[in-house]
């Protein structure tokens, strides 16, 4: 309708599912790197070309995260049960992360998220990370608790849960309203740098704790 109430055309519930459809594949496909046009009868070097960008960050990003490891090499040695507990944290925040960068791409995707109410999602997103962080770091610690037989190591990876899927929830929500504004489509690299934030903040909150309070 117009200002004056004249009707200038509708949206059909098709027009509706179109769309929904078709974000639901540009993101399923930006989440391998990989953009619509994608074809699998492009020639090879086509293909390779156009993978080879994401594939290259995605390795950097994977070096950041070994390096931050590697300046906890002296706790690992001393403590096992670190190595065996650290893709648990790493990979619940992967997670979390993922369920908030997916809604938060599909609002921009249908105009229902811009910048006017970012603060909104981010503050929605904290209290749902809160919430979950406070749910699976009592579970997780129990487990690694019940597991090691450690009271240590239960309260350690609690914490660094907590710490995890609550940044976790704010770089989900706060990285594709960054990347739209710079020009980079939020479902090609949202994932990378999404996984690149929640192992390097999970290993860092985990490994540091440990290396300040066990040792």
């Amino acid at each position: 309708m117009d200002e004056n109430g004249r009707l200038l055309g509708r949206i059909t519930i098709d027009d509706v599912v179109d769309v929904i459809r078709e974000e639901g594949e540009h993101q399923f496909m930006g989440q391998a790197g990989l953009s619509e046009d994608e074809d699998m009868f492009a020639p090879v070097m086509v293909s390779a070309k156009r993978r080879a960008l994401w594939l290259g960050v995605n390795l950097l990003t994977a070096f950041l995260a070994s390096w931050v490891i590697r300046q906890f090499e002296a706790t690992l040695d001393q403590i096992v049960a670190l190595a065996v507990l650290m893709p648990i944290v790493a990979s619940m925040g992967g997670i979390a992360g993922t369920q908030t960068l997916t809604l938060a791409i599909r609002g921009l995707a249908l105009g229902q998220l811009s910048h006017k109410n970012a603060r909104w999602l981010l503050a929605k997103e904290l209290a749902v990370g809160t919430i979950n962080s406070a749910i699976w770091a009592v579970v997780v610690g129990v487990a690694a608790g019940l597991w090691f037989n450690d009271s240590s190591i239960a309260l350690l990876i609690a914490a660094a849960m907590t710490i995890n899927l609550i940044f976790a929830a704010l770089a989900g929500a706060i990285l594709p309203i960054a990347l739209e504004k710079l020009g980079i489509d939020p479902a090609l690299a949202g994932g990378v740098l999404l996984t690149t934030v929640t192992d390097v903040v999970g290993f860092l909150a985990f490994l540091g704790l440990a290396t300040i309070y066990l040792l």
